[in-house]
């Protein structure tokens, strides 16, 4: 995708996380995300920092997180978490039209996690979300590729993803057949979207899945 498609997308899904973050209830706000351990809330906060962040207040952080990546994000987000809603809201409008990246951020690593973020918040909360389709694919293939945190590669090795409604595959194996949103929250860690996806592959998963209970 080119740079100015990636930044409208990203643009788009903070506006309309923006409006759906103002709709809701006091008890949603609340509610456990896809995220293990955040609220929607948490969620929220870390997508309105995220465009705020600069490389002095990032390099505090790591030292407080003693060097650790997840930490730190964690920390930040619970911080950012105790501000009103309404402002977490008004920073996610006006971080809409934003062409900041953070310290060392890759404009795809955005866009992928304003989608992927999007569902975190929507799914629990029973909200239809559609994401964009060449967003997705660009997303689920930059994901698939690129190791750290999510090491999908190494966690789906012995399976074969194939989207059913765009023109994408990756792996070797068992199939795993479903639309490109949800392969994207395959191999971004969420096994949420299992019960939409088909194939040899999706019934080893959610066999796997139903053990670690």
């Amino acid at each position: 995708m080119e740079k100015a498609a990636m930044w409208q997308v990203i643009d788009d899904e903070r506006a309309g996380l923006a409006d759906l973050l103002a709709s809701l209830t006091e008890e949603q706000w609340t509610c456990p995300s896809l995220c293990e351990g955040w609220t929607v809330r948490e969620v929220a906060a870390h997508l309105s920092s995220g465009p705020r962040a600069r490389l002095v207040p990032i390099l505090i952080e790591a030292v407080r997180a003693r060097g650790s990546f997840n930490r730190m994000v964690d920390n930040t987000a619970r911080r950012e978490a105790a501000r009103p809603p309404v402002e977490l809201v008004a920073a996610l409008q006006a971080a809409s039209g934003s062409r900041h990246l953070a310290p060392g951020q890759k404009l795809a690593v955005v866009m992928m996690d304003v989608l992927v973020h999007g569902q975190d918040i929507a799914i629990p909360l029973g909200i239809d979300r559609p994401m964009p389709l060449e967003a997705a694919r660009y997303s689920a293939e930059h994901t698939w590729r690129m190791g750290f945190p999510f090491r999908a590669r190494k966690r789906l090795r012995g399976f074969r993803l194939v989207a059913t409604d765009v023109p994408w595959s990756s792996g070797e194996g068992a199939e795993i057949n479903g639309p490109i949103a949800d392969l994207l929250l395959l191999v971004s860690g969420r096994h949420a979207a299992l019960s939409r996806l088909t194939g040899p592959g999706a019934a080893v998963l959610r066999a796997r899945a139903l053990a670690d209970r």
